[in-house]
């Protein structure tokens, strides 16, 4: 069953003291809402967090809400979205139920200090954790499931929710373990255990709904699509990238998940939220702007697109909220033909750690050099994906790694191969050192000496790289890691160290000491397969976004990838992708100016559309181009094709604009 690119995900938690639950829904309003918002999609409740059924349970008549008004809530929203062409997947818990942590405590996983994960006594919140791999609560789960299909027809899609990688040491945990002949003490044995907990439970429970309905799509939520997905992703049908902005998740996430999940062969729906916060942020409204952007951004990244909302206990759809999400939406629609089967065009691939760091319950998504490489790039206007050690880097001409990589034998032989087949690195710090603090590639065309003496030390540009700053130090607020060119190296930048490191004993001025001008060891080096930084320069930038870091990184690329496949002169505020329509024979570029301000001290909000004008594109697409215009509009614009490119000027980009590139 296909996705929709104009999904709702609507909310539906609701406790057991408040009257009246669903007593105002009304199936034709509800309906004729969603249709009125060009909603095509609406992911309704089965089972919430408070651990309540909205359905007219056989087999568990105890969890029927116990304020429900209409015990056949949910089949009643389906039935009426249905007949309005609108599918309704189905929400269903799974590690968060207050009903059944109450009542059966046994259940519940157990952290490292013996107590139950989650919420303590006397907290709101129903955050106590489930073990999908206690038998009583598994096997729950499959009759939860299978009531759920036989209470109620036209199943189009479920998504299980919070389904996290948690350890317990619960003792069936440490039993178990003892008999796979892992080591319970052992952090990463304890963390291989629990994602294998996590994988047979999601292969068993996909296996058991296709006995059921083999059409319907299965979504198994975390918060985060990241590198562990990759070997479970047959339980899945596609990915949904849950990453409300201001609800944690911050604007570096989406294009985190987004350009990495996109490799992984499933269809892609993106996750915002139409709350000013987060998730429960009860009647609120998220500035349009911000909206549009979000929702913009999963089309050009080559997502669909879902809103969180939270329906209200009474069961009455909410009218601004609809206005909201069908200002939005509305302009979706116009713009899907542009975007139904679209592929991003990329050509430099950034890899990402994740998958060699260690599990946090917020899934991998806040690595600051990754998001400092993503900032970057996006600035830089680099068409990119996000890469782990399983993609095929053969796709791209160029490949990042960005400050903390690890090597092995079979990663070096890996990057052998691409640079043999002509593609091109850049490196920083210490990506491609293996566990001996050595690097494990000669392709980097550097020797480890160890951590820098000094810090912070000043990059002096040259030789390219910086040609447009001033040919003095420039600051490097993280510490270096010292190298020295190896066969095949050529320093192209040296680093300038300060008179002394700041202490107690010596010290100058209020920050850090100034350069002595005594130039120490390299700060950049060029290799035959590309450029080495030996600054963290992403985590710098995450950190405090100095433009001569961005500058530095620019021309590297710039020497590396002279030809790349889009090119935008714009601010650096504009962001910009190109995807490929393969049965249309057309390319589109997607620009978007929205800019996120933190006005508030907790997240960064979008409130104003700043026009941008006479923005110049040049795409590489690979096969003559005969006509280029605005979408949906169909404005005609003039171009020129020379030397294999293709040059056009946008005049306006207020806020989004798409250009079709229709090929002869």
């Amino acid at each position: 069953m296909p996705l929709r690119f104009r999904q709702v995900h609507l909310d539906f938690h609701t406790s057991p003291d408040i009257p009246g639950i669903g007593a105002e829904f009304d199936a034709t309003e509800f309906a004729d809402t969603l249709e009125k918002a060009s909603v095509d999609s609406i992911t309704c409740f089965g089972r919430c967090h408070h651990g309540w059924l909205y359905y007219n349970s056989k087999a568990h008549p105890e969890r029927v809400h116990p304020q429900l008004a209409n015990r056949n809530l949910l089949p009643e929203q389906i039935a009426a979205c249905h007949a309005k062409g609108i599918r309704v997947p189905i929400y269903l818990t799974v590690q968060w139920d207050d009903y059944t942590a109450e009542r059966h405590p046994e259940w519940l996983m157990i952290d490292e200090e013996g107590r139950q994960h989650g919420t303590k006594p006397f907290e709101a919140g129903f955050y106590r954790v489930l073990d999908v791999f206690h038998p009583g609560y598994r096997q729950f789960l499959f009759d939860h499931v299978k009531d759920l299909f036989a209470c109620v027809s036209d199943v189009d899609g479920l998504f299980f929710d919070i389904v996290g990688t948690r350890v317990s040491f619960a003792p069936h945990w440490i039993a178990a373990m003892d008999a796979a002949g892992l080591n319970p003490q052992d952090a990463s044995d304890r963390q291989r255990f629990a994602t294998q907990v996590i994988q047979e439970w999601q292969a068993e429970m996909t296996a058991f709904v296709r006995t059921l309905n083999p059409d319907c799509t299965i979504f198994y939520n975390s918060g985060h699509v990241g590198t562990r997905h990759r070997s479970e992703s047959e339980s899945y049908s596609h990915w949904e990238l849950e990453s409300l902005p201001s609800g944690g998740w911050g604007y570096l996430h989406f294009p985190q998940a987004q350009r990495y999940a996109r490799t992984l062969g499933l269809p892609c729906l993106g996750m915002t939220g139409k709350f000013h916060t987060s998730w429960g942020d009860f009647h609120s409204f998220k500035n349009p702007a911000a909206l549009e952007f979000e929702c913009f951004h999963m089309l050009a990244l080559g997502a669909q697109c879902s809103i969180g909302d939270q329906l209200h206990p009474s069961g009455k759809i909410d009218a601004a909220t609809y206005e909201l999400i069908g200002g939005v939406y509305g302009q979706v629609k116009a713009k899907e033909p542009w975007c139904v089967g679209a592929t991003p065009v990329t050509d430099v691939a950034l890899m990402t750690s994740e998958e060699f760091t260690e599990y946090t319950p917020s899934g991998g998504r806040n690595i600051a050099h990754l998001h400092g490489a993503i900032r970057m790039l996006q600035e830089l206007g680099a068409q990119f994906d996000i890469v782990d050690s399983q993609s095929d880097w053969m796709r791209y001409k160029l490949l990042i790694l960005p400050d903390e990589i690890p090597f092995n034998t079979r990663m070096s032989s890996k990057l052998d191969a691409f640079v043999y087949n002509g593609g091109t690195v850049i490196a920083s710090y210490k990506s491609g050192l293996d566990s001996d603090g050595q690097f494990a590639t000669r392709e980097l065309g550097v020797k480890a000496i160890g951590d820098a003496p000094f810090s912070p030390d000043f990059i002096v540009p040259g030789n390219g790289i910086g040609e447009s700053l001033p040919k003095t130090g420039h600051v490097m607020y993280q510490k270096a890691l010292e190298v020295e060119p190896a066969s095949g190296g050529s320093v192209l930048c040296w680093t300038d160290v300060p008179y002394f490191n700041r202490t107690w004993r010596h010290f100058c001025s209020h920050a850090h000491t100034p350069s002595s001008g005594e130039r120490k060891y390299p700060a950049v080096v060029a290799s035959g397969a590309g450029i080495y930084f030996a600054h963290p320069i992403f985590r710098q930038y995450q950190l405090n976004a100095p433009l001569w870091v961005k500058t530095m990184l620019k021309d590297a690329i710039s020497q590396l990838l002279p030809k790349p496949v889009l090119s935008v002169k714009g601010p650096s505020s504009l962001l910009a992708t190109l995807n490929k329509q393969e049965a249309e024979n057309r390319h589109i570029v997607h620009l978007l100016h929205y800019i996120p301000e933190r006005r508030g001290q907790a997240f960064d909000v979008i409130e104003d559309v700043i026009p941008v004008h006479n923005i110049a594109v040049t795409a590489r697409v690979g096969q003559p181009v005969s006509s280029v215009k605005l979408v949906p509009s169909g404005e005609v614009l003039e171009f020129v094709s020379e030397a294999g490119a293709v040059k056009f000027t946008v005049p306006t980009v207020n806020g989004h604009a798409m250009i079709e590139l229709a090929a002869d």
